[in-house]
């Protein structure tokens, strides 16, 4: 699939902006992130009642993901907080407006 894929975006003209060609790492970070979400969320609290459901629940994990989960890596912040953080410094420095 991925083959056929790079090949017409070449035939439209279209640069691929997922990596090189045949590159195992393609989609690792989204792939990782997938998996993650459902095994925190869809496997672990289904059946669901409908797609409503799903969306609700899903909108409930992205908000937790950004805003209130603590990571060791940066200090026990949420990442959220670390880019405010980040671009503060930055405009404490003058590097940005």
């Amino acid at each position: 699939m991925s083959i056929r894929y790079s090949e017409r975006l070449a035939e439209a003209g279209i640069q691929a902006s997922v990596g090189s060609v045949g590159d195992s790492y393609d989609n690792a970070m989204a792939e990782t992130i997938n998996g993650l979400f459902k095994t925190e969320v869809i496997r672990r609290n289904g059946p669901w009642k409908n797609v409503d459901a799903v969306e609700y629940a899903t909108l409930e994990w992205v908000n937790w993901f950004n805003n209130q989960r603590l990571l060791s890596s940066i200090g026990y912040i949420s990442p959220a907080q670390y880019e405010v953080d980040f671009y503060d410094n930055l405009r404490e420095l003058g590097k940005v407006a």
